[in-house]
């Protein structure tokens, strides 16, 4: 079995063994938590490990070559650790899952079993049931650029380049009036047009919901007052007076990176690409087929 020390192999081979099984999940928000099948809490690596926090695994499948590891993490939802809110919110979507095979006499000794994600998370009578996704999950992720008109980057990701923090493009504010996580509304935005955050982003900075985003659907003048509306509601309670980020939206057009980020250099599309009118055209004599521009 790759990876095994030679303690672990050794104590594996006796005829005696102490072991069980530990799970870490790291969110991406950086919680990190610790589970084990013993029946008393283990710490290594700087995790502490709680026994009986009902967190257990079916048997890994493990195959060679490019083979998808996977199996089912199942527990039950608490307060003290996997909580309802949080699996609705999407805290815990592709957090990161190592388990170990651990000599719970001498915790030094362990084997690095699985490392992989969480995948689909299903949730019933309390208890949630976690698929874990191996490493060579991301393998069956599609590559390359795709040929169509609009941009093909995020806005502010490595393949745009821009800087949202420049002055104009991004800004912090309280939360004034919030119904159903969906739906905010300010008396004004001083400094930025109607619709110069649609298709932008709403991060949430403080409060319950901290760390949480949404794609903003629209953003409107309603009267005198301005508001935003997002595609889906946030999964955690936004409160009056939270911190809200608005960046500024993209539409992945080449006239709007151009004219509103001023960063063409960067787009990403290809602009020029023939419509579909193009495939079924026919030959004719009424003009001269010269093959210059069709514009």
């Amino acid at each position: 079995m790759a990876g095994m020390s030679e303690a672990f192999r050794a104590h594996v081979e006796s005829t005696q063994t102490t072991l069980c099984r530990c799970w870490a999940v790291t969110r991406w928000d950086g919680l990190q938590l610790g589970f084990t099948d013993h029946d008393c809490g283990l710490s290594f690596d700087g995790i502490s490990f709680k026994a009986d926090s009902g967190l257990t695994a079916m048997a890994l499948q493990q195959g060679t070559g490019l083979a998808v590891d996977n199996t089912e993490a199942m527990g039950a939802l608490s307060d003290a650790a996997i909580r309802d809110e949080d699996i609705d919110a999407g805290r815990f979507d592709g957090a990161e899952v190592r388990t170990w095979l651990v000599n719970w006499a001498d915790p030094e000794v362990r084997w690095l079993q699985f490392r992989g994600a969480f995948g689909e998370i299903r949730r019933a009578g309390g208890a949630f049931h976690a698929e874990l996704r191996g490493l060579t999950e991301v393998l069956n992720t599609p590559q390359g650029r795709i040929y169509q008109k609009p941009c093909t980057a995020v806005l502010g990701d490595g393949d745009c380049g821009f800087d949202l923090d420049q002055p104009g493009y991004r800004t912090d504010l309280a939360a004034a009036v919030v119904t159903d996580n969906r739906s905010f509304r300010w008396d004004a935005l001083p400094g930025f047009e109607p619709g110069w955050f649609q298709r932008g982003r709403l991060t949430v900075l403080s409060g319950a919901a901290q760390g949480l985003w949404g794609a903003i659907k629209q953003d409107r003048l309603e009267g005198a007052t301005r508001a935003l509306d997002l595609w889906e509601p946030i999964g955690i309670d936004i409160q009056p007076g939270d911190l809200i980020r608005l960046d500024a939206g993209c539409d992945r057009r080449m006239e709007t990176c151009r004219l509103k980020f001023a960063n063409l250099i960067n787009f990403q599309g290809f602009p020029d690409i023939p419509g579909e009118d193009w495939m079924v055209a026919v030959p004719r004599d009424s003009n001269a087929n010269t093959g210059g521009s069709r514009r």
